[in-house]
């Protein structure tokens, strides 16, 4: 769970917004958080405390002269106390008018006092939900400067339909969204201000325009590296073959089919890059004879397949006059070890990331080897996620600073 053990306080103001923090709340929960709510009585208007009670299990917190169920008013100020031992303050959804007031120091109530009574430690995270004109306009526009230029986190706005029925910034992020947003966060920014370029998925061959040649790679590994690289600060790029996976978010991703679409693809990218990560199963080679039409069944000998070879991606990259560090993945069938400090020597390489195919495509979790020229280092099985940091890091110490 990557949120496990971080407390969270959940602010909520007024907007139909709301109705997406209940399902925020539990998500942050289901990644180890413990969320605390704090509501204005803006935000009562839409959802009500007894809902977010039941969903994160705790009391929620409305006011600071709040009763208890005999009555008593709690003398612990909730306004300092709620946030000291808090990892981070998550306003969502955050209407026009808090911040306004956060960006001008204002406090009328238990959640506006308690983000400018927060201790320094303690981050602000706000999540906008507005109509696109309030979001648009000169007012909100500057605040949001301010706000951002006084160390706060603005994850979103979204752009699209709007409750109102206009179109257009302003829309909330949805759970899913924020939940990897806010894990991002937490994050180490290994990589800020680096520039990471991935390759992912299979690449598919065509024998004629309904069959072709390709393999078992599910993309899952380079997705994982493109989602952990962007945890990390980079600026990331992903070049991915055939596959249904949801691109992450932060991420440019550029879809191809073929290896020749790929090299191209990576070519125009890769002299910008600072790091080169081919994880994609790239086929070696390509129909050299493709049919234009669909090949029939007949008697006798199948229709006969010219191969030629499909360009080297890595290797192209590594050879540049100015290559960026450049990664490689090697999925072996048998002879990992071996075959991947092969591969390190031919492609004249840093890093080769080696696997046992049968056990990764299409897995969750495998298990990996870091191979260079020092030696190898095997990393347990794990999920796809978490080796994906794993080499983020590596490749983050490896780096020359700048």
């Amino acid at each position: 769970m990557d949120l496990d053990g971080k407390r969270i306080v959940l602010g909520m103001t007024g907007g139909i917004a709301c109705y997406k923090v209940c399902e925020l709340a539990r998500r942050l929960q289901d990644e180890g958080a413990d969320v605390q709510v704090v509501m204005t009585q803006a935000a009562l208007k839409f959802v009500t405390a007894t809902s977010m009670q039941a969903l994160t299990g705790k009391p929620v917190f409305v006011d600071a002269w709040q009763a208890d169920a005999n009555g008593r008013v709690d003398d612990a100020m909730p306004h300092i106390a709620l946030t000291r031992g808090a990892d981070a303050v998550v306003v969502a959804p955050a209407s026009a008018d808090f911040i306004a007031k956060v960006a001008h120091g204002l406090c009328d109530d238990l959640l506006s006092t308690l983000v400018l009574a927060r201790a320094p430690d303690v981050p602000l995270l706000l999540v906008p939900a507005m109509n696109v004109e309030m979001w648009s306009h000169p007012a909100t526009q500057r605040n949001v400067a301010q706000v951002k230029a006084d160390g706060a986190t603005v994850l979103g706005p979204a752009s699209g339909a709007q409750a109102c029925g206009e179109v257009g910034l302003g829309r909330m992020l949805e759970a899913h969204e924020l939940r990897e947003d806010i894990v991002a966060f937490f994050q180490p920014k290994l990589l800020a201000g680096r520039r990471v370029l991935i390759t992912a998925g299979p690449t598919f061959e065509p024998i004629d325009p309904v069959r072709g040649i390709t393999n078992l790679s599910s993309g899952k590994m380079g997705f994982a590296l493109a989602r952990a690289a962007r945890e990390a600060g980079a600026a990331v790029t992903l070049v991915a073959g055939p596959t249904a996976l949801a691109t992450p978010r932060g991420v440019q991703r550029v879809d191809v089919r073929t290896a020749r679409e790929m090299h191209d693809a990576v070519m125009g990218y890769a002299h910008h890059a600072d790091v080169f990560i081919a994880v994609a199963a790239v086929a070696d080679w390509r129909v050299a004879n493709p049919s234009k039409t669909k090949l029939k069944r007949t008697k006798g000998a199948p229709p006969a397949l010219m191969f030629e070879a499909n360009p080297d991606i890595l290797a192209d990259v590594a050879t540049l006059k100015r290559p960026p560090y450049c990664v490689g993945f090697a999925a072996e069938s048998d002879d990992v070890i071996a075959n991947a400090q092969a591969k390190l020597q031919a492609k004249r390489i840093a890093l080769i990331v080696a696997n046992r195919a049968q056990d990764a495509f299409g897995a969750d979790d495998s298990e990996l080897h870091l191979v260079d020229a020092v030696g190898v280092t095997t990393l347990p099985r794990a999920s796809k996620l978490a080796h994906a940091r794993r080499i983020v890091a590596e490749i983050a110490a490896r780096l020359q600073p700048r």
